[in-house]
């Protein structure tokens, strides 16, 4: 399997330069022959003058750093060092002293972490076999069937009472734990589409190497509409609601998903879910209705997706407040929330994907009232940027610029956004601008604070053809390459300093030593969570407080959200960068 065979490549590499101590920070997967090139030297080296010598041990570049870097948090000093002159493809070592690292530059360098984060989705799969011919030795057996799911009293409705037993197979697990949360699930899949919607040549050529492969689909597609399938048996459909995850009433422990034998809920109809639900079919609509074999099915979607938002309109504050159900129902459910007290956001988005698929105004009118003031990366719990994002695709790929809303005001404030994040490169310690701010480390910061915040400058450079939104989108990879203060490649399965214990019951479960290969580590927290159960973070400054560590579910989980991030951000890197 190609993954395994560039992981045990990589472990190689990094036993070749072990004696780094993490003291030259670069992107460790490659950067690009024609494109910015620099690396961070710790202070721990004295060096004032560093060579790069290719594979013959021959000096390509000799230099001084071309600026000091001061941390915001911990006061170290480092020196910023820049070889862009540098353009050959080929594997280079990074010499400051007696420190070596690896440096490689070849074309298409971010292909193979698009491809990889994208299969991942498939090892996430559920209700079917993983296969030895699409997996290598992470095959597994078939597991969570979810054939024969209670309602839980929560969700209970007339037509369908509590205790009620329905299907609601297919789907991916959502991250770390074996449950299935529709907001979520149409928060990756909006980020994916819209993905799709921007690079669909590139992405149409990914090849998977899944069960559908050679269908009259394109992979990419094939592999979302996995999880579309389990969607569409989350709504009720005696009212429309979406109930808001398919859940067991406790986490499962670290086995593998076939030892997992506690019964699985559908719990509570939500607002949030249903609008999320609501924009994600008819986004899906939209897009799958361009295929023959697909036409039914979206149809069905966007008639799906307009029950959805008629039952949010009807029920605009049904949010999820799982202590106080917990109070009220039985079993007690103790697993992930995805808890959030404002749907403005949402209606916003479901408005606006079902007004760009029927035409109808009231759609737009609703848009209109719920459009955000300003742009911010969309998460989970905001989803208005998914939103922004929609309307700039449609006046990017359709040309049109009056669409009944204020498009140019979105515009201006994705700039505006992405004009302050530029400006903080210059004091960066990495140079990127993302990790110069506390408020940079969420939990999960690798993902909406870095690769989405990628994702913003790419539309910036979509926009206006600058090159330096470009040059800061490759920053913010580079930073999940190693290019950071922990010195990790945050992808699992590359880097010569890769990721290897991430808070991932499959991957501590299933005796393989590396772990399911293409998923993005959440990143370094300071709120460390988990300190209580994991003690093994090496600082307290936000950007290095992460432990590459199973019990670190606040620093080293995996999400398919996350994921979804890193295919947008490393795809469109790629088919723009290798044209």
């Amino acid at each position: 399997m190609k993954a395994i065979i560039i992981c045990a490549s990589l472990t190689m590499a990094a036993a070749a330069f072990a004696d780094n101590k993490d003291a030259i920070k670069v992107n460790q997967v490659g950067y690009y022959p024609r494109e910015q090139k620099v690396a961070v030297i710790e202070p721990s080296v004295k060096q004032k003058i560093f060579t790069l010598r290719d594979a013959k041990g021959k000096t390509v570049w000799k230099g001084r750093a071309v600026r000091n870097s001061v941390s915001p948090f911990t006061g170290k000093v480092r020196q910023v060092v820049d070889f862009s002159k540098v353009t050959g493809e080929g594997t280079y070592t990074l010499c400051a002293g007696k420190q070596r690292q690896q440096v490689i530059i070849r074309n298409n360098a971010f292909a193979e972490v698009a491809d990889k984060a994208m299969k991942a989705f498939y090892l996430q799969r559920m209700s079917m076999p993983i296969e030895k011919e699409y997996a290598g030795e992470y095959a597994r057996p078939m597991a969570h069937p979810d054939n024969k799911v209670l309602v839980h009293p929560s969700a209970a409705s007339e037509g369908r009472p509590a205790g009620t037993v329905i299907s609601s197979s297919y789907g991916w697990y959502d991250a770390g734990d074996y449950n299935k949360y529709i907001v979520n699930s149409g928060f990756t899949i909006g980020v994916l589409l819209q993905a799709y919607q921007m690079n669909k040549a590139y992405l149409d050529k990914m090849n998977l190497n899944i069960p559908e492969s050679g269908d009259y689909m394109p992979d990419f597609l094939d592999e979302i509409m996995y999880n579309l399938k389990w969607m569409e048996t989350m709504q009720d459909p005696t009212d429309g609601g979406v109930y808001h995850k398919l859940t067991t009433p406790n986490f499962e422990g670290f086995v593998m998903p076939s030892e997992c034998h506690q019964q699985r809920y559908v719990v509570q109809k939500t607002t949030q879910a249903t609008l999320d639900f609501a924009a994600t079919m008819t986004l899906a609509a939209r897009i799958y209705g361009e295929y023959p074999a697909y036409r039914r099915f979206a149809g069905q979607a966007l008639q799906m997706a307009e029950r959805a938002y008629a039952w949010a309109v009807r029920n605009p504050h049904e949010y999820y407040n799982q202590d106080a159900m917990n109070e009220k129902y039985e079993p007690k459910v103790f697993t992930g929330a995805y808890g959030d007290n404002n749907a403005e956001d949402e209606f916003f988005w479901a408005a606006t994907e079902l007004f760009l698929a029927t035409g109808q105004n009231a759609y737009l009118e609703q848009a209109k009232q719920f459009a955000p003031k300003d742009y911010s990366v969309p998460t989970w719990g905001n989803v208005a940027g998914l939103g922004v994002q929609q309307w700039l695709n449609h006046s990017i790929l359709n040309k049109v610029e009056d669409l009944g809303i204020d498009v140019q005001k979105m515009k201006s404030d994705l700039l505006a956004f992405c004009n302050d994040c530029i400006s903080r490169i210059p004091t960066s310690s990495f140079h990127c601008p993302h990790g110069n701010r506390t408020q940079d480390f969420p939990w999960g910061s690798n993902s909406e604070m870095c690769a989405g915040q990628g994702i913003a400058l790419l539309y910036a450079y979509t926009l206006t053809a600058d090159r330096k939104y470009l040059d800061a989108a490759i920053s913010d990879a580079d930073y999940l390459l190693g290019r950071n203060a922990t010195g990790y490649c945050f992808v699992t399965g590359f880097g010569t300093k890769p990721v290897m214990h991430p808070h991932q019951r499959i991957s501590h479960a299933d005796g393989i030593e590396a772990p399911l290969p293409g998923f993005l580590a959440g990143g370094p927290n300071p709120g460390q969570q988990d300190r209580e159960t994991c003690k093994t973070y090496p600082s307290d400054a936000p950007d290095e407080s992460y432990t590459d560590d199973m019990n670190s579910y606040a620093s080293n989980e995996i999400a398919i959200n996350w994921n979804a991030y890193l295919v947008g951000l490393m795809s469109w890197l790629d088919a723009t960068l290798s044209r």
